[in-house]
């Protein structure tokens, strides 16, 4: 059975930092596009960031470029989103999500996902 977890969401401050997880299990990850999205309050669900099954590709929102970095350890089947420089418009739940093959932008692409960690970004 496929599953996603993630872990790593809080409060922090503005100018702060999170790193967020997220497992993967019941699957070959390595064969696995996985992306990030997030969804505020009253907004619709965006996406954030993805990470090719190898590692080789990455892309980001223009929102997030430059703060944000994704990684994967494929022999430990996880992925990482680094979060610098957090803004209090970052706030959002965050999902990890999984599909076969290459990255995508659109949510309804992904056939797997976690059940969301919350990102509070206040002072």
């Amino acid at each position: 059975q496929v599953q996603l977890v993630e872990s790593g969401g809080g409060l922090v401050q503005p100018g702060g930092s999170l790193r967020l997880s997220c497992a993967a299990s019941g699957f070959t990850s390595r064969y696995y596009a996985i992306g990030w999205f997030r969804q505020a309050p009253g907004k619709e669900r965006e996406g954030v960031s993805c990470i090719s099954h190898s590692g080789g590709s990455t892309y980001y929102a223009d929102s997030v470029k430059g703060r944000f970095t994704i990684s994967r350890d494929n022999t430990k089947n996880m992925v990482y989103l680094q979060m610098n420089s957090l803004k209090p418009e970052d706030t959002a739940v965050y999902y990890c999500a999984t599909r076969r093959g290459t990255c995508s932008g659109y949510a309804n692409a992904y056939d797997y996902w976690g059940q969301g960690t919350q990102v509070t970004v206040s002072s």
